[in-house]
């Protein structure tokens, strides 16, 4: 994790976020608190810390379209009156 935040510092960047789309929701996010606690602590220089701020960007936009689209896979399963499960529908029609 720690070389990934790092990885594109001096690519641009379109390079330096090409490799988000491929990760999971989780290892993004993990990716993402790495830097977001690095920023809080404040030891990172100024350009780093920039790319660093970029790279979380793209990383929350990619976690909000996987959360987007979970979100509309998930279905709410009806009963049917004696509370057996007769289908599904929407969570949120």
């Amino acid at each position: 994790m720690t070389a990934t935040g790092q990885a594109g510092a001096g690519q641009g960047a379109a390079g330096q976020h090409a490799d988000i789309a491929k990760l999971s929701f989780e290892k993004a996010l993990a990716e993402l608190e790495g830097i977001v606690g690095k920023l809080e602590r404040g030891d990172v220089e100024l350009e780093q810390s920039i790319a660093m701020y970029e790279r979380g960007e793209a990383l929350k936009a990619h976690c909000n379209r996987l959360l987007a689209q979970a979100e509309a896979k998930v279905e709410k399963i009806t009963t049917d009156a004696s509370g057996r499960p007769s289908g599904t529908e929407p969570l949120d029609p």
